[in-house]
């Protein structure tokens, strides 16, 4: 399957060359440091994932890899891809390359009969969380505290990986409306649960009402480094109030530009 949109082409990785090209890039968007750094993924695991018909893309700006995608299937009954890891090129972003790989993913998805992907993000980083729950109109359906352990690279910094995990049913009316380009909007409108203080700093709100908004700091990828313990702070925050609310039962209904999660708790105390 090859998906083309804007100048960039989409299609599955075969060549072992591709997928040794798919490794550094991977390498140069993580950059992994220290004794405990790893690269995200390797060309020989992707090799293996290929040949057993895992999900493994690439997008093309002419002849240069400039982003890569890869997932592995649940158990048949399950029905679901789970998506690992994804990544765009920095000199790229802006250019719709992440969403046109989401694009072929599901496409994939479809054609094979499955009616939905996972694949999990760090709560904390704005963009992403628009993106997935906005623009791709996933649901976000369950905390992963700490899901990763500590990975050493400059992307997430040695820290704690909490993690949400996003369900995106491939054949619902409001993703195909969210494929068409038409993401889903929410207004962030609520009792804050967790907001900002003036200098920069999660700032407990109310935990009751129907509606809860959940603040995330507007880069959290420089705070880890200009202000490590200020990064810290926003994880155990958005872990105890996010995270709180989800194992309640609460829903993420949407995430909206502005920087907040919109969640509907269940019964409205």
């Amino acid at each position: 399957m090859t998906l083309v949109t804007r100048n960039v082409v989409v299609r599955q990785l075969t060549e072992f060359a591709e997928l040794v090209a798919t490794q550094r890039l991977y390498e140069s968007i993580w950059r992994p440091t220290g004794d405990g750094g790893a690269p995200p993924v390797t060309a020989e695991l992707l090799r293996a994932m290929t040949k057993a018909g895992s999900y493994v893309a690439g997008a093309f700006d002419g002849d240069e890899l400039v982003g890569a995608c890869i997932g592995f299937c649940s158990p048949p009954a399950a029905g679901a891809l789970h998506s690992h890891i994804a990544g765009v090129a920095a000199g790229m972003r802006g250019r719709n390359v992440g969403y046109a790989l989401k694009l072929d993913q599901r496409e994939w998805a479809l054609a094979r009969g499955l009616t939905e992907v996972t694949w999990t993000f760090d709560p904390l980083v704005r963009r992403n969380a628009h993106f997935n729950l906005a623009k791709l109109a996933a649901d976000a359906t369950e905390y992963l505290p700490d899901f990763y352990g500590s990975m050493h690279d400059d992307i997430n910094g040695g820290g704690e990986t909490d993690r949400l995990l996003v369900r995106w049913r491939v054949d619902a009316p409001q993703v195909a409306a969210a494929c068409a380009g038409h993401p889903r909007v929410v207004t962030a409108t609520g009792v804050v649960g967790l907001g900002i203080s003036d200098d920069g700093l999660p700032l407990r709100g109310s935990g009751t009402g129907s509606t809860v908004l959940v603040a995330v700091p507007p880069d959290i990828e420089a705070l880890r480094a200009t202000n490590p313990a200020a990064a810290n702070e926003w994880r155990y925050a958005v872990r105890d109030v996010l995270g709180g609310l989800l194992a309640a039962g609460a829903r993420v209904t949407g995430f909206d530009r502005s920087g907040w999660y919109v969640v509907e708790r269940n019964g409205g105390s």
